[in-house]
């Protein structure tokens, strides 16, 4: 239950900062005296990382505050943060706008949008992040409003954190299974059918004790019909352990490629607390490897930044609540990095 705990705990941000994120970029619009403010932030070489930089993302606007307060050494900090691709979380409200807003801002960058779809029915097991659609119809909807958005501009999709794992570690009721089969595999199936758009269900993290117990719901969930998997996505297991238990699962789903979340597993998970809280804002974790898509291993398409570092994962350890942003958590993370 370790592994467990730490993965779906930590998606508590994700709701809240999601539909900030999404109404952001849906609006596509600023005050006349900051259209010529030039970003804090720009892209990175496409040939290393082909993801968008959002450069109105909250690290950016942290970077610019510590700037305007000239505190040069935060902001020199918090760059390390905001100069990379993070995933950005598709909310419940407005998605095809949504979609739609970070899709055609890679586009105008000539880079591909990195995005979350997090809003299953009965999520998070009525944890920090429970919620999702009302029920299955409303789901399809929702996913079908987030591939129109999409359309034929370039995407990656990271499906559902925690959605398979949940079904084999007890979290999700019984009577939920059937349907959330259906649901994971028709959401590939339908973004599949967006010319541009790569498909990564989500297949939990190296802590998760039995991985051989994931092989089948992975099959019942569509994964032969989807790009491949992610794993660790807001955790901390170290990359080499991510490869790992990544390739132990490919190894039983048909060789199939899979993107890691190193986005704050620099110092590995933390060990210095009860283990059914060391997924809350865990003290002295570090950022990972940066994104990229040049792993050095034929099976792993990327190491993605999918959980967006300084975001709180709760109200704990001093923290906000679930989601925002906590510019101290981010200045710890980016300090303690190597």
């Amino acid at each position: 239950m370790y592994g467990s705990w730490l993965s779906r705990r930590a998606r508590a941000g994700v709701a809240v900062a999601a539909t900030g994120a999404v109404l952001l970029m849906a609006g596509c619009s600023s005050d006349d005296g900051d259209k010529d403010k030039k970003p804090a932030v720009g892209q990175q070489p496409k040939g290393n990382d082909p993801y968008w930089v959002n450069p109105d993302g909250n690290a950016a606007k942290q970077v610019t505050s510590y700037q305007e307060d000239g505190d040069d050494k935060n902001a020199g900090l918090i760059k390390k943060i905001a100069e990379q691709p993070v995933g950005e979380w598709i909310g419940p409200d407005n998605p095809e706008a949504g979609a739609k807003g970070f899709t055609e801002a890679a586009a105008k960058a000539d880079r591909d949008a990195l995005l979350v779809l997090y809003n299953i029915p009965h999520r998070d097991c009525g944890q920090f992040s429970k919620g999702g659609a009302a029920d299955g119809n409303a789901y399809r909807d929702w996913v079908d409003s987030v591939a129109k958005g999409i359309g034929d501009r370039r995407a990656t999709v990271i499906l559902e954190p925690d959605a398979v794992l949940h079904l084999v570690d007890s979290c999700t009721p019984q009577e939920f299974h059937e349907e959330r089969f259906d649901l994971l595999k028709g959401a590939v199936e339908r973004l599949k059918q967006q010319p541009h758009t790569k498909v990564y269900l989500d297949a939990g993290n190296a802590g998760w004790s039995n991985p051989d117990a994931l092989f089948d719901p992975l099959k019942r969930a569509g994964i032969d019909k989807a790009d491949g998997f992610s794993v660790n996505v807001s955790n901390f297991y170290p990359t080499a352990a991510s490869k790992e238990f990544g390739k132990k699962l490919s190894a039983k789903v048909g060789g199939k490629h899979f993107v890691i979340d190193t986005s704050r597993n620099g110092n590995g998970p933390y060990t210095g607390g009860d283990p059914k809280e060391n997924w809350c804002n865990p003290p002295g974790r570090a950022l990972g490897e940066e994104p990229t898509t040049r792993t050095g291993d034929p099976l792993v398409d990327a190491y993605l930044w999918v959980k967006r570092p300084g975001e709180s994962d709760g109200e704990c350890r001093g923290g906000p609540r679930a989601g925002e942003w906590w510019p101290e958590y981010a200045l710890g993370l980016a300090g303690a990095t190597k």
